[in-house]
C-alpha cells in the first residue's frame, strides 16, 4: 500500500495529520535538514516518535542539509541520538551522513534525497548498493520518467504529489544582504504565516515564496503541485510513498489536504472505478481551499522541464 507522508509544523500538527490519515511524518531541525515545515528538536522528535508508536505510524528525520566543515562534526552525536530514539528513517543527500551511519553501526533505514539530481534509476540503485532503501525523486520529473525509474529501481520510490517545490537555494543570506543594502535590519524568520515574503513577477503575475534560514535563501514555485486526480498510473505502478509538502502552509490546510489524499487512496484500494468516480470532486475541494495567489497545477508530471 502506498504510504502518505506529510511534513508537520508542530507536535500537535503531527498528531492531527496522523488522525487525518498520514502514515508517516518528516521532521527535523534546520542545522541538519533542509526546508522543514517546522523546527523539531531531539526532544520534540522523541515526543512525535512516542505518539506515532501508539497509533502505528512512522517518523522520518531529514538530515539532508548541505554540510560544510563547520557543521559536519556534529553529525555523529545527532545520529547517535536518532538511533536511541529509533526513528523509522533518515533522509540524506551528503555521503557524510552515509559514512557516519556506517561508523556508528546505525540500524535506521536511509532514504536518498538529493533534490534535483535524483533523476534516474542508475543513480538510485548506486545509492541503494551503498545502503539506501528509498529514493525521493526530483520534483522536475515527468510521469513517464517516474514510472520508468520505479520499474527499474532496486529501492523504494518516493515522489511529491502536493505542495510547493523549491526552485532555488543559495547558501548566501540574500534577503539579509538586500535589506542591509537598504539600510534596514531583517529578522531571519519567516515561517509564520503572518511574515511570509513573496517575490512578485509583474510580467507573469506570479508570486514566489522566499525565505531565509540557517541554510541560506530559498525560493519556491508560484503554484502548488496537486495530482490528486492523476494518481491511478502511480498507484498501478506501486509507487511506495506520496509526499504532501506542508512548508509555508497553514496547519488546517495540510490536515484537510491529507484527508482528501487518504480518501483517494482508500477509494482506489477498494477499486480503481471508485477512485475515478470521486477524483474530480476531491480536486475541486482542494481548489476551493487554495489561497488566491497560489493556483494549483500538475508540476512537471505532464510537461517538459524548461530552464
Amino acid at each position: 500500500m502506498t504510504e502518505i507522508l506529510v511534513t508537520p509544523t508542530t507536535i500537535d500538527h503531527a498528531k492531527a495529520l496522523f488522525e487525518a490519515g498520514a502514515d508517516a511524518v518528516v521532521v527535523g531541525e534546520q542545522q541538519f535538514g533542509l526546508r522543514l515545515a517546522g523546527e523539531f528538536s531531539l526532544e520534540s522528535i522523541a515526543q512525535v516518535k512516542e505518539l506515532a508508536t501508539t497509533v502505528n505510524k512512522k517518523v522520518y528525520v531529514a538530515v539532508n542539509a548541505l554540510f560544510h566543515n563547520d557543521r559536519v562534526n556534529a553529525l555523529e552525536a545527532y545520529m547517535r541520538q536518532l538511533e536511541v530514539l529509533q526513528v523509522d528513517g533518515i533522509y540524506f543527500g551528503d555521503p557524510a551522513v552515509l559514512m557516519t551511519h556506517r561508523e556508528i553501526s546505525s540500524t535506521i533505514p536511509l532514504f536518498w534525497n538529493s533534490e534535483q539530481t535524483a533523476t534516474n534509476y542508475f543513480t538510485a540503485n548506486y545509492w541503494g548498493e551503498r545502503g539506501a532503501s528509498r529514493a525521493y525523486l526530483a520534483r522536475e520529473l515527468s510521469m513517464d520518467e517516474i514510472l520508468e525509474i520505479k520499474e527499474n529501481a532496486d529501492v523504494e520510490v518516493e515522489i511529491q504529489v502536493h505542495g510547493m517545490s523549491c526552485m532555488f537555494q543559495s547558501k548566501r543570506p540574500l534577503l539579509g544582504h538586500y535589506f542591509l543594502y537598504q539600510g534596514k535590519a531583517m529578522e531571519i524568520e519567516n515561517r509564520t504565516q503572518q511574515k511570509n515574503m513573496l517575490l512578485f513577477d509583474k510580467e507573469r503575475g506570479n508570486r514566489y515564496p522566499i525565505y531565509e534560514d540557517l541554510n541560506g535563501t530559498h525560493i519556491f514555485s508560484p503554484n502548488d503541485m496537486c495530482i490528486i486526480d492523476e494518481l491511478e498510473e502511480l498507484l498501478e505502478a506501486d509507487i511506495d510513498a506520496f509526499r504532501i509538502e506542508g512548508l509555508l502552509q497553514t496547519e488546517e490546510y495540510t490536515v484537510a489536504v491529507t484527508k482528501l489524499y487518504r480518501q483517494a487512496l482508500d477509494a482506489y484500494a477498494n477499486s480503481p472505478k471508485e477512485y475515478r468516480a470521486i477524483k474530480q470532486q476531491l480536486l475541486s475541494e482542494i481548489e476551493n481551499r487554495q489561497q488566491t495567489h497560489r493556483p494549483i497545477d500538475t508540476g512537471f508530471f505532464f510537461k517538459e522541464s524548461v530552464y
